[in-house]
């Protein structure tokens, strides 16, 4: 009975490549430091599975930036930008591809599926000359040799890598990214004919796009590129791993026909159904990788309940079949809890990390083959029953609550034109309003004064004081800049969504739980294991000291509960959307607060809305109907004359408008300016939107500061598709990771182009 884990964590237990990685680009480390730390994560990562018993041990999951650049790079396809001029490809053509350099911006990142993690989109077209660049597989592959232990090689699958591409700039739209699969094929077969000259014994394709909607046309390139690679592939075992939902029942025929496969590896997981298709027909003789342990979240594994799942499975597949696995990657949970020294022992009992996900893969694949560890199961159950009965878990109160907005829609009574009419009689602003998204620059000696409070080292008398300086000096600012409605910049907040979870209740935080978001770009969950429920008052302190300083509008700033919710480890015991709907009560008693404390505009951020999106089109309904409905629950109680705004970071909206619009915000901004202005396109083709919108008029995510005329050409841009009287005028996002130096100008600018544009329009009319 045997065991195998898809991929690991890249950063270390406690980000230690994120830091070489770092002091690498600032030039501070040489690239010889930087393979030192990789290779030690390596060894270590290797040596921990092969010490834990797992049998099918991965290589080349390890990346300096991401899995899909590393095959861009295998395959030779560097953009033409980069002047790449062949051979073995370094740090200096690979780090420019991933992050831009002087003279050349980066390629586009965009979600891997529907996780929070973020990956490199290769740029292909017809001209592309494909050639063997990188031999980081089977580098990786020999290093884990040397040091004694047989891994799996892991390679992003060949028809995988393809649908997740894009044509280049200036390659037709309607280019068949599919038809370079002849082209790519030789490479592949280079790298496999290295890895089985080395020694290896298996090697697995990720083919994760087999969870998709796929038409009959994708389905046939993988039995294309299989056939194509039989040959070559011939003398080694073959593993085919999908992860992140179950695979349809057309994708589920054609992967277990592949040519020269030798076993199938389901996320059995997000992937439920998969078990029917598996008991209904499963290949003879053929392996299958059983994901079990949940790759993407942090509570411990219900042993029992995976025992008997796998006791069915091996009925069906033979025991010597069946290899227990981890869902997916376990790149997406954080690393090892042995490094939370914080969290209390019944929470911690509650709890796996990537580490602690190995061992209960291990403990599953032996107690199939009858060597079960009977205390560490009974830790287990014990931990589980401890969850189910905690009175930390369950809230009657709120249990109640949410189930009561059953009934109701929760819309507000009056609609947005009328209400926008209220707050203009209220607010008085001019045409085209000038805002900014809430945060604004986080100075080192802000972050200082945070760390000290946070570790009691100053008071909290002291403590507010300092805040209070920042905000007003951020108001002053914003005052003689002239901006309209005006933000107090959150120099209290650490995070978003870490920033209220510290402050309901039902949430719980982690010191070490970090996730790799994007190259050395780490984020550290909440996990929401109970009832939430929101004890007092959160914003209302800061808000109002910040409108008393101001006659001017002053924004109250709060994130909304679907953004919560994605982005933090969920609770697995309630639907998410039960979950997502205590979230909005806890923000709806906020928003209703700062309203009777006299804040007139309050923003609901939404960052993340899209992101939840389920992968298969048939799920997307119902998804956007709770979490629309989670949003307006949040603002349903207030009056007509209290305006509501939201904000939403770069995504892909045309495909969701209908659900934006039926938020029924007052005014919403939105990322545009990185997105080549496609929202815009939305407008053009004749959607009506009747409330206010805010299109960033310019990317706040580089150094770059634009000049009036730029931005006014931009607003001008708008005003060909959107009506005078709802366009807001506003940069992208928050400002928080920008410098005063940057930020200064820029906003000066911004408002310098509206005002020139309402002089000509005034001149117009």
């Amino acid at each position: 009975m045997a065991s195998h884990i898809v991929g690991y964590p890249r950063m270390g237990p406690k980000r230690e490549l994120k830091f070489a990685l770092e002091s690498f680009w600032d030039g501070k480390s040489t690239a010889e430091d930087l393979k030192k730390v990789a290779a030690d994560l390596r060894s270590s990562i290797w040596k921990q599975m092969s010490d834990a018993g797992i049998k099918y041990i991965p290589s080349n999951t390890f990346s300096y930036y991401d899995q899909v650049l590393d095959t861009t790079a295998l395959l030779g396809a560097v953009p033409p930008r980069y002047s790449w001029t062949g051979g073995e490809i370094g740090f200096d053509t690979y780090f420019s591809m991933a992050r831009g350099n002087a003279s050349v911006p980066a390629m586009e990142m965009t979600k891997w599926f529907d996780t929070n993690y973020h990956f490199i989109v290769p740029e292909l077209g017809p001209e592309v000359k494909f050639s063997y660049a990188s031999h980081k597989a089977v580098d990786e592959y020999k290093e884990a040799k040397a040091l004694g232990v047989d891994t799996v090689p892991v390679l992003v699958g060949p028809v995988s890598y393809l649908l997740l591409s894009k044509p280049a700039k200036g390659v037709d739209k309607t280019f068949s990214l599919l038809s370079l699969l002849d082209k790519i094929l030789p490479v592949y077969k280079e790298v496999i004919s290295d890895l089985k000259a080395a020694g290896a014994t298996w090697i697995q394709f990720d083919e994760p796009t087999l969870v998709l909607d796929l038409d009959s046309h994708k389905l046939k390139a993988f039995s294309d590129a299989y056939a194509d690679l039989e040959s070559s592939l011939s003398g080694l075992n073959v593993l085919v791993e999908t992860y992140f939902a179950d695979v349809p029942a057309e994708a589920y025929k054609t992967l277990t026909s592949l040519k020269g496969v030798t076993g199938y590896g389901f996320d059995l997981v997000r992937g439920t159904k998969t078990l029917d298709l598996i008991k209904g027909d499963f290949p003879k003789g053929k392996y299958l990788f059983a994901g079990l342990v949940d790759g993407r979240n942090i509570w411990a594994n219900d042993l029992a309940a995976s025992v008997s799942t796998l006791e069915e499975l091996a009925a069906v597949v033979g025991k010597d079949n069946l290899v227990v696995s981890s869902s997916c990657s376990l790149l997406h949970t954080a690393v090892d809890l042995v490094n939370e020294t914080k969290l209390d022992n019944e929470i911690k009992s509650w709890l796996a990390f990537a580490a602690q996900k190995i061992v209960e893969v291990n403990a599953l694949a032996k107690a199939l083959a009858g060597q079960k560890d009977e205390a560490f199961f009974a830790s287990n159950a014990e931990a589980h029953a401890s969850r189910k009965s905690s009175p930390r878990v369950t809230n009657e109160a709120v249990q109640k609550a949410a189930a009561a907005l059953k009934g109701s829609d929760h819309r507000r009574a009056t609609n947005v034109s009328a209400r926008l009419d209220a707050q203009q009689k209220k607010l008085n602003l001019p045409i085209l309003p000038t805002t900014t998204i809430g945060s604004f620059p986080q100075t080192v000696e802000l972050r200082r004064v945070r760390r000290e409070y946070k570790a009691n080292k100053i008071s909290e008398e002291e403590y507010v004081k300092a805040i209070k300086e920042e905000i007003s000096k951020v108001v002053k600012l914003q005052e003689e800049l002239d901006i309209d409605v005006l933000v107090h910049g959150e120099p209290e907040r650490n995070d978003m969504v870490e920033y209220f979870g510290e402050q309901l209740s039902g949430f719980a935080f982690t010191v070490n739980g970090w996730v790799q978001s994007y190259g050395s770009r780490c984020v550290k969950p909440p996990i929401i294991y109970g009832d939430v429920s929101r004890p007092k008052a959160m914003t209302v302190f800061w808000s109002t000291m910040a409108q008393s300083m101001t006659a001017r509008p002053m924004k109250g700033m709060l994130t909304g509960p679907v953004t919560i919710l994605n982005w933090s480890f969920v609770r697995v015991d309630q639907p998410r959307f039960e979950t997502c709907y205590q979230i909005a009560l806890a923000i709806k008693d906020e928003v209703e607060d700062l309203e009777k404390a006299g804040i007139n505009v309050i923003q609901i951020d939404e960052a993340a809305l899209r992101e939840g999106l389920p992968l298969r089109k048939s799920e997307h309904a119902f998804y956007l109907d709770w979490s629309v409905h989670s949003f307006r629950i949040t603002n349903c109680g207030v009056q007509d004359t209290t305006q509501i705004h939201t904000h939403m970071c770069y995504s892909n909206f045309n495909d969701i408008i209908q659900s934006i619009i039926d938020m029924d915000a007052d005014v919403i901004t939105i990322e545009n300016s990185r997105s080549d202005e496609k929202l815009l396109s939305v407008f053009r083709e004749g959607v009506k939107y009747g409330a206010g919108i805010g299109p960033g008029v310019y990317d706040i995510h580089s150094p770059r500061i634009p000049s009036t005329e730029e931005i006014a050409d931009r607003i001008n841009k708008m005003l060909a598709v959107l009506e005078t009287n709802i366009l807001w005028v506003n940069p992208d996002c928050g400002l928080k990771t920008r410098k005063y130096a940057e930020v200064n100008p820029a906003l000066k600018n911004m408002v310098a182009a509206a005002k020139l544009l309402r002089t000509q329009l005034a001149s117009a009319n």
